[in-house]
């Protein structure tokens, strides 16, 4: 009966994971698409909506206090909740980064971007890709699927690269630019830290599968 139990209430704390990694998801998705179409309220309510992700966060490290302290469980069970416990706090860093966008855009104001946004709504589509794929890694402890999220973060990396050098040449070349090109770098940089953070949760579900630690890959910028 203790087992049976133990199963419901990780089954559970995973499904708790799984929903916030989908309100993450939706609020890059919406923060980007807000920053794109110059559309001020639902900028505002990205930024609005981060506290229901903070306090998702918080519920969730509750739970896998609680099921510590009331089931004590051993060996694969432990790395499931350790597991999910981190997890739960690179959803939260990313929802952050997705307020960050958000509040870009509020910076902005009426403003126009310097460009037309191409580069940053594909960064925010990789993004968007490696984070679900990496909660897919999670539920079905699929290490060939983690795998491919690490490897596609050199993808984002390499289109950061690119939105970096484009947004560098309008500020050489007129320096009135400066403060519009600096919004722009800094919705791509939250970008490229989103797609770091997917790569952490591939990692972690390489731990709780081999119960070994992959030397994390550290952002260059």
């Amino acid at each position: 009966m203790l087992r049976v139990d133990l199963d419901r209430q990780i089954t559970h704390l995973q499904e708790e994971v799984t929903l916030l990694a989908n309100v993450v998801d939706k609020a890059i998705y919406r923060s980007v698409e807000a920053l794109k179409n110059r559309d001020l309220a639902e900028s505002q309510a990205v930024v609005d909506g981060d506290d229901y992700i903070d306090q998702k966060r918080y519920d969730i490290e509750d739970l896998c206090i609680d099921l510590i302290a009331t089931q004590q469980p051993m060996a694969g069970d432990l790395r499931a909740v350790l597991a999910m416990l981190h997890i739960a706090v690179e959803l939260e860093r990313m929802g952050d980064y997705a307020e960050g966008i958000a509040k870009i855009s509020l910076l902005m104001g009426d403003e126009p971007p310097l460009k037309p946004l191409i580069d940053i709504p594909r960064m925010a589509n990789k993004a968007g890709e490696m984070l679900r794929h990496s909660v897919d890694c999670l539920v079905e402890r699929d290490l060939a699927m983690a795998e491919r999220v690490m490897d596609d973060d050199d993808e984002v990396d390499d289109l950061y690269d690119q939105v970096y050098r484009e947004l560098l040449l309008f500020m050489i070349q007129d320096p009135r630019s400066i403060q519009r090109a600096t919004y722009l770098l800094w919705a791509a940089h939250d970008l490229e830290r989103i797609a770091d953070r997917a790569t952490n949760i591939a990692e972690r579900v390489m731990f709780l599968v081999t119960g070994q630690v992959r030397k994390e890959k550290r952002s260059k910028y």
